[in-house]
């Protein structure tokens, strides 16, 4: 899909092989692993795959060449041009083999920490200014209060943490994505980073959202390549969790049969959104949760181990939504509060906003309303639960009220008799059960 476009300066690509900052084994042992294992010949096919412009990748190419690991082959004639083919010497080949047994991962080359580091920098969170018109029209869909919007816009804005804490059933999951959906421009993502000789995947199709590049004229002479494509341009990436969040997710995921390392979930998030949902109902306790984001959530970076135990430092470039059906107060203590910037209660709707809720969710569910019905949910039924309404109600008992009526074979319609009905599902009776 075509995104927004961005204001975010485009990671260049690198011109010579020492502008890598790759260590020379490491890029040589990447590309006889991948003419090995795709079995390419040509510098532009190898080019494309290790996400290096040509003449970088040529360099490369002849380097080896130059350690007899790697041969040429011959000319391929085309049209107008002709491109030398390369393959694999013997020697070539056990490196290549040899090289594997140390690690799978060939492909495209990864960026070094402290390049990528510098990329968060030009692409932060931080850098972005979102108006209360962007709120609002991300929001369009939901019925808020204008004082919400007044307390979300610059928590927002500012690219720190938000906690955001009420009753059950009144939107604060649809408000993190609609927060989501105001920031909405676009970043580089790598494809994987290198530190200390390790590589480290951080591209993951199921988290970020590549965005369509403009098409270039397949038959012109030179290829434009307008930024680093070892990075994927993709929308702002969003991390949603929920109680199946652990400790463990935040750590850095070794695999030993590809002897790489996978990114944790907060690293996958950088320069977006990292939506901790349901906080509290996780095995891990919520305290002990937060005190994993402290030094994160204060410092602007995090701090990863590798299977050695060897440490270092991340860029932590995300802003943080929590959202808790528990006040705060019962699950965190005070010197954890102290460390989100934004606490945000979430309440549920007024009569009047209800009643437009119901009136849209009607709507767009074609059930004609009725002036009858809404003043027996309003005086009836309400009033037996203290009248608290919640953003939920509407389409759970227009849901309701649908399912009723396609049962009987009736038209869509509302009645007291069908939201009695429905009534009666929305609440668990408070009866013993007899054993």
């Amino acid at each position: 899909m075509n995104a927004p476009a961005s204001n975010v300066l485009a990671p260049p690509p690198p011109r010579t092989l020492e502008a890598m900052q790759l260590p020379p084994v490491m890029m040589r042992d990447i590309l006889l692993k991948t003419m090995f294992r795709m079995n390419l010949e040509h510098v532009t096919d190898i080019a494309r795959v290790i996400c290096l412009p040509v003449n970088v990748t040529q360099e490369l190419v002849d380097a080896a060449r130059m350690q007899k690991l790697v041969e040429a082959t011959g000319t391929l004639h085309a049209t107008s041009s002709s491109e030398m083919g390369y393959t694999l010497s013997d020697a070539g080949k056990a490196r290549a083999l040899d090289a594997l047994s140390q690690s799978e991962y060939y492909g495209a080359m990864p960026v070094p920490l402290q390049v990528y580091a510098e990329q968060v920098k030009r692409q932060s969170i931080r850098n972005i200014q979102i108006t209360r018109t962007q709120l609002t029209r991300a929001m369009g869909h939901l019925i808020l209060p204008d004082d919400l919007l007044d307390n979300l816009g610059p928590a927002v804005g500012s690219g720190r943490s938000i906690l955001m804490y009420g009753p059950p059933g009144n939107g604060k999951s649809s408000i993190s994505n609609g927060v989501r959906d105001a920031i909405g421009d676009n970043i580089y993502v790598p494809r994987a980073i290198e530190y200390s000789g390790q590589v480290i995947t951080v591209y993951d199709p199921i988290v970020h959202t590549a965005v369509e590049e403009e098409q270039q004229d397949p038959h012109a002479l030179r290829r434009i390549t307008r930024f680093d494509t070892r990075y994927v341009h993709c929308q702002r990436p969003t991390v949603v969790t929920g109680g199946e969040l652990n400790l463990s997710m935040l750590d850095l995921v070794y695999n030993p049969t590809s002897r790489t390392y996978q990114a944790p979930l907060q690293l996958k998030s950088t320069g977006g959104i990292f939506i901790v949902d349901d906080l509290g109902r996780q095995a891990d306790p919520p305290q002990a949760l937060i005190n994993r984001w402290i030094v994160p959530l204060e410092e602007g970076k995090d701090i990863l181990a590798l299977q050695s135990g060897e440490k270092f430092t991340v860029p932590f470039d995300t802003l943080v939504i929590f959202s808790t059906n528990f006040h705060p107060n019962k699950i965190f203590d005070q010197a954890a509060l102290r460390r989100i910037f934004y606490k945000i209660k979430i309440d549920g709707p007024s009569q009047s906003d209800y009643l437009k809720i119901f009136a849209l969710v009607a709507k767009k569910k074609k059930v004609p309303l009725n002036e009858e019905t809404l003043i027996h949910l309003l005086k009836k039924k309400y009033p037996t639960i203290n009248n608290v309404y919640a953003n939920y109600q509407p389409v759970f008992l227009i849901d309701q009220m649908i399912a009723i009526c396609e049962f009987e074979g009736i038209p869509y319609q509302m009645s007291p008799e069908l939201i009695d009905r429905a009534w009666a599902n929305m609440f668990v009776r408070e009866e013993e059960i007899v054993r």
